[in-house]
């Protein structure tokens, strides 16, 4: 396959480092699934999806500096990569601070926007107003990773990634089953170990590439930070549109149930894991087809391309089948209580369907990214986002749970398929239009 060693080079460390950043909230249902109440787990699932919804909306930190790092190292600009880097880890610590002044108010209105039962959202609020403090770290973290993939290198993020993940699994067993903390050991581990990731990655970016520190006056150039933003504002809205979906599904979930709103949870996990399985592979897509688009090597970027999606119809293929054979094995292995597995079992197909659903779209986002045309990114997800609210409000009177997930894998279809349009017909010669 052509660009068979690129795509390995930059995709096989990145599969290794996603799978492993999913492990962060893994741990921390599965350290709470075994408590032994399904209330622990649902309270884990509130308080991680108010820290979606907070780092998500700032993810642009990592997709708005990955694509304009790669397109300055394709064209050989060192001067331009080390302003990228100092840029996004300015505007990182800016916002990080931010959100250690208004997270409390902000999640404190989404737990209750989520309607959950006053013992499951009194034990997410603690979740939360701990693991608050990790948020300039998860920022600082976002930046890095962008710039380490515009760089061609994910194997720093790999070994980053499996070195938090370390320091996660150790504090969190230890304090909760050691110390018996509970869900304030959980909160405790998962925020250390964030700090340990980005304060490693600093290190290995500083020791490794010894960045030129330019005059911030160059930082904070009114020009170059209009176009940084205007990049990451197609993205910023991109990313509300995702957390709309995201905060309406367990919003949906907690509406109907306990016992739903942790079997969801439960399901999530093989969603998560399928993701940032693929986003290996939109890695590869983010730094390659940004290398190629600086250099002006239309033909090499169309072969990526081709390359890229029969990749992932191979490892759709693959999940697929893992999910359908093994699912129900996972599921017990993630809680004890038997009532929550009987419920995630009774919607597991679901689960089995996903990788079909969204292959696509994890590969050209990456593309897109690469070539920051981030407004073609922002219509699929809108697209998508609708068709979501229209299936769930016309089906959920007749299929209750099954609507909330039949709207879900509809959704991530729609982004695969509009983006494709998006790219076929508006974006014919992409290097050209540059």
């Amino acid at each position: 396959m052509k660009h068979g060693r690129e795509i390995r080079a930059i995709a096989l460390p990145a599969i290794v480092s996603n799978i492993t950043t999913p492990i962060l909230g893994l741990v921390d249902v599965a350290v709470t699934g075994h408590i032994g109440a399904a209330v622990y787990i649902g309270a884990i699932a509130l308080g991680g999806t108010v820290f979606n919804i907070l780092y998500w909306l700032f993810n642009f930190l990592r997709m708005g500096t990955s694509g304009p790092t790669a397109q300055a190292y394709g064209a050989g600009d060192t001067k331009a990569v080390a302003l990228i880097l100092w840029r996004s880890l300015a505007v990182a610590v800016i916002i990080g601070i931010g959100l250690l002044c208004i997270g409390a108010p902000c999640g404190k209105y989404v737990l209750a926007f989520m309607d959950a039962d006053d013992a499951t959202q009194a034990l997410a609020s603690h979740y939360f107003a701990i693991c608050i403090f990790g948020a300039p770290a998860v920022m600082i973290s976002y930046a890095i990773t962008g710039w380490f993939i515009g760089m061609q290198n994910s194997r720093a993020p790999m070994w980053i990634a499996i070195a938090t993940n370390i320091v996660n699994i150790v504090l969190s067993i230890s304090l909760v089953f050691g110390f018996g903390f509970r869900i304030e050991g959980v909160a405790a581990g998962t925020t250390v170990a964030q700090w340990f990731g980005a304060v490693l990655g600093l290190i290995i970016v500083f020791k490794k590439y010894k960045p030129a520190l330019p005059p911030a006056s160059e930082i904070f150039r009114r020009k170059q930070l209009l176009a940084f933003f205007r990049i990451n504002t197609d993205i910023f809205f991109r990313t509300a549109c995702l957390v709309a979906v995201t905060l309406w599904f367990t919003h949906a979930g907690a509406t109907q149930s306990v016992d739903i709103l942790a079997a969801n949870a439960l399901l999530l996990q093989l969603f998560m894991l399928f993701s940032f399985f693929m986003d290996g592979f939109a890695f590869a897509g983010e730094a390659l087809a940004g290398k190629y688009y600086g250099s002006g090597d239309s033909l090499s970027l169309r072969s990526l391309i081709r390359s890229l999606v029969l990749i992932g119809i191979i490892f759709a293929s693959i999940f697929a089948v893992l999910y359908a054979s093994l699912g129900e094995v996972f599921m017990g292995l993630l809680a004890d209580d038997p009532h929550v597995v009987a419920v995630a079992n009774r919607y597991l197909p679901w689960a089995v369907a996903v990788p079909a659903c969204g292959f696509l779209a994890f590969i050209w986002d990456g593309i897109l990214i690469g070539l920051t045309r981030t407004r073609a990114m922002l219509c699929s997800m809108a697209v998508a986002m609708l068709l979501f609210f229209i299936i769930y409000f016309i089906f959920t009177p007749m299929l209750a749970n099954d609507a909330l997930w039949l709207a879900f894998c509809a959704y991530l279809a729609a982004r695969g398929v509009a983006e494709s349009l998006f790219f076929r017909f508006s974006f014919r010669n992409p290097i050209v239009s540059k």
